[in-house]
């Protein structure tokens, strides 16, 4: 058996800590069900990240949709900043405390993975990114993994149910495995071009047996204007310097009129590895750096009890509105019962980002697709730094 909770016991509450259980039990002993309004936010971000990308509320809302609860939040994908809600549920506590583990699950991985997916966009400069790192985590969660990878702005990923999850067809290139058992380079890619239909692009694996020089010169010369990329997935063992070896390959190939074949570099690719690379490189599978992205600690913490405004020792009390000025990109934290507010920079009217997507358990929104998501991603990204 696989060591893994089901959908039912997600939707029935059981994956929950157990002192939310505990409460529930008293709470109904007491006869307590009080109407409050909890929120979520981010008090810091991993590793010194400046913004993160909010991921994960499509499958909250899926859990959510069975409970008589409102929930405020920002649109999938939209860029925040530390300290800023992203989410807000208002309903009877009796009705949700059983759903928080489970909620803060949801998002506070596909956020850090998101985020992840956009650093690496962001580094890469306009280079094709692909989620190369579903291998690295356990395999139920791969698809979660890879839309929001690809959601944060990877341009395509690996495994074939994420592919049809996303609507995206999965992208690849030649194994380690298929050159090993045909024993050589240069037969496993002309194998490759004869079996795979003329969609798939040709990319040849070139450091299995040889150097990468000359192995990108065998399969250049062998399948001509057919040859996509060469990709080196080179251990950090036998790299020495790995952006030499790259020039060494761009060098050779260009000398000999194969200035089209692209170059894919994959294995242990991590961000300050990017901007060095990107003089030679074309294109990136990021596996593990993605995959394992540190998650995004949100807490959810009740703020109101029965309208009156209260939360425990350093968080702020009260329901809030997350203003944002169209014009001039302003953002600001406010109470929610201040209603309309003005920019304090250029004066024109704000508006509050975290609006209701869901009412006593109804979808009141249009899910946009995980295409749409990534596009309004990086248009937001696109002015933002990295660092």
């Amino acid at each position: 058996m696989f060591h893994v909770a089901t959908p039912e016991d997600i939707l029935e509450g059981r994956i929950t800590d157990v002192y939310f259980q505990r409460t529930l039990k008293i709470l109904k002993d007491h006869n307590l069900n009080p109407l409050v309004k909890a929120e979520f936010i981010a008090k810091t971000l991993p590793q010194g990240w400046p913004w993160a990308v909010f991921a994960g509320l499509e499958e909250v809302l899926y859990l959510l949709e069975r409970v008589p609860v409102k929930v405020r939040a920002l649109k999938e994908g939209t860029v925040f900043y530390p300290g800023e809600p992203v989410m807000e549920i208002e309903g009877h506590y009796q009705d949700f405390c059983i759903y928080e583990t489970a909620v803060l699950g949801l998002i506070c991985q596909a956020t850090g993975v998101a985020t992840k997916a956009a650093r690496f966009k962001k580094l890469a400069d306009g280079r094709l990114v692909v989620s190369f790192g579903a291998r690295r985590m356990h395999p139920i969660l791969a698809p979660m993994i890879e839309r929001n990878a690809y959601i944060g702005g990877c341009d395509g990923v690996a495994v074939v149910k994420s592919g049809e999850i996303i609507g995206t067809d999965p992208m690849g290139t030649m194994p380690h495995a298929l050159i090993l058992c045909m024993g050589s380079t240069v037969e496993a890619l002309k194998a490759y071009d004869k079996s795979m239909p003329e969609e798939v692009k040709r990319v040849a694996l070139i450091d299995t047996f040889n150097d990468e020089k000359f192995e990108a010169i065998n399969v250049a010369e062998a399948l001509g204007e057919r040859l996509f990329a060469v990709r080196l997935d080179t251990p950090s063992s036998r790299r020495g310097d790995f952006l030499k070896i790259l020039q060494e390959v761009r060098w050779e190939l260009d000398l000999r009129g194969h200035n089209h074949v692209k170059i894919f570099v994959s294995g242990g690719i991590k961000e300050e590895d990017v901007p060095v690379l990107n003089q030679v490189v074309d294109a990136y599978g990021i596996g593990t750096s993605i995959s394992n992205a540190p998650v995004v600690d949100y807490s959810m913490d009740i703020v109101e009890v029965e309208g009156r405004a209260i939360a425990k020792r350093g968080k702020l009390s009260g329901s809030k509105a997350l203003m944002l000025c169209p014009s001039c990109g302003n953002r600001k934290t406010i109470p929610f019962t201040e209603g309309p507010h003005q920019c304090d920079r250029c004066g024109e009217k704000m508006e509050d980002i975290l609006t209701v997507v869901l009412d006593n358990g109804k979808r009141l929104v249009e899910l946009p697709s995980p295409k749409d998501i990534r596009q309004f991603v990086l248009e937001q990204i696109e002015h933002l730094e990295v660092l």
